[in-house]
């Protein structure tokens, strides 16, 4: 459970962008099957960070760390598990390193750039269900299956979002610092290996949200934010609001952040999201959950969370939200990869019951399909 939370006020002004919701589209069951056959995980589990990264060996997918079965304190871990896509059997590799005592981690995010994967942030579970955000961040080699220490977060971030720009800009996006959201926008440059700030968050400062990009255009949406209250501690709340952001081209430090009309009015909280260009170009979120929880899947309010199978996507050529479903309910998600044109993936997380998945699932673009 994240403690005593603070929150840090967004620093600039939102301007409003009016969307119509008029289309609306519908999942057709007939394409869900893909013609990728991905095998399952190992072993089930959840709150793991994943990355695609294209090697002269070929393709592989990787999750790292994460939560296992028992979905305690104890079941987090440092694991990591590589497919090279076209193989029958994921393999382990070598677990992420770590500075902290507890080697475990929840709630990292990477990405993949080239043929290395960038691992970042996450946070420690101890005994006394203390918490501590991790500074540690990491570039990974599949073939060699070695990591090299990379600067560290100048602010620490679990459950925040990691997108990338012109293959060389990682921008980690709001999230949880040990004892509150943050509003910061962090640039890791994978060329000089430093950082830099952008035009900070403009919404309520939030964790658990989800993003995607599209060349210099991002959505970020939802998570959950703190609210404070007379002579009680500080709950934690849905947040249910979409923001667009425009990069400067000429200046990767600024954001044109917008306000951005939201789908449906209810937050979900832990999505996997990513950017589609097939067969329209936006930014696709799927699953999650409306009632936000501990990383055991019991809600904040105390009662068990449920995973939703609702899929949002926005539009940029039309500016629109199109609403869909998907076959299965899932929820506790890092990411979400693209794996062709026409293939998303998601692996592990929380499906019926809060329970820790071993599924790699594939989801066509193409479902879609408007009425």
């Amino acid at each position: 459970m994240k403690l005593m939370p603070i929150v840090i006020t967004a620093l600039r002004s939102i301007s409003t962008v009016t969307i119509s919701l008029s289309v609306i589209f519908t999942l057709i069951p007939s394409p869900v099957q893909c013609q990728w056959t991905l095998p399952d995980l190992p072993e089930p589990v959840t709150n793991n960070a994943i990355a695609k990264v294209n090697t002269s060996e070929g393709l592989y997918l990787l999750s790292f760390m994460g939560l296992g079965v028992g979905k305690t304190n104890k079941d987090v871990h440092n694991k990591v598990w590589a497919l090279n896509v076209g193989d029958r059997q994921w393999h382990q590799r070598k677990a992420v390193p770590s500075s902290l005592t507890l080697k475990g981690r929840l709630a990292s995010v990477a990405v993949g750039i080239g043929d290395k994967a960038y691992v970042f942030g996450g946070y420690s579970v101890a005994e006394d269900h203390s918490e501590i955000s991790s500074p540690d961040n990491y570039a990974y080699d599949v073939l060699s299956d070695s990591y090299k220490k990379i600067a560290s977060t100048p602010v620490p971030v679990d459950d925040s979002v990691a997108l990338v720009y012109q293959q060389r800009y990682i921008y980690l996006i709001s999230g949880w610092h040990n004892d509150g959201n943050i509003n910061l926008v962090q640039i890791y440059d994978v060329q000089t290996n430093r950082w830099q700030q952008a035009s900070p968050f403009p919404g309520v400062p939030v964790f658990g949200h989800a993003a995607g990009i599209s060349e210099n255009l991002l959505i970020v949406c939802d998570g959950v934010g703190v609210q404070a209250r007379v002579n009680q501690r500080r709950s934690f709340l849905p947040e249910p609001a979409c923001y667009s952001g425009s990069i400067d081209q000429h200046n990767i430090n600024k954001i044109d952040w917008q306000l951005v009309p939201h789908p449906t009015g209810i937050a979900r909280y832990r999505m996997a999201a990513t950017a589609i260009s097939h067969p329209h170009a936006g930014i696709i979120f799927i699953g999650g959950s409306v009632n936000p929880y501990n990383y055991n899947g019991i809600g904040y309010n105390g009662k068990p969370s449920t995973a939703d199978n609702k899929l949002w996507f926005f539009n940029f050529e039309q500016q629109q939200w199109q609403l869909s479903t998907t076959p299965t309910s899932t929820m506790d998600h890092r990411g979400l990869l693209l794996l062709n044109e026409n293939s998303l993936i998601i692996i592990g997380g929380m499906q019926k019951q809060q329970q820790v998945s071993n599924k790699v699932t594939v989801i066509r673009t193409d479902v879609l399909q408007q009425r």
